[in-house]
């Protein structure tokens, strides 16, 4: 499932979103293809802001 596929407010946790980009880099055997770079960027940009929510949740 793309990030852009989730309903609206639905938020995975950072560790979710590391598993998929652990499977993703699996999958494409260390070398992106142009859309697996699209999925790549999308899921980083999901992941930086799980990791801000879960920082500004523990403080």
């Amino acid at each position: 499932m793309s990030p852009d596929s989730l309903p609206p407010g639905s938020v995975r946790s950072a560790a979710e979103v590391n598993e998929q980009i652990r499977a993703l880099w699996l999958r494409a055997g260390g070398t992106l293809s142009a859309q697996e770079r699209e999925e790549y960027e999308l899921l980083v940009v999901e992941w930086a802001a799980a990791i801000r929510g879960e920082v500004i949740e523990a403080a």
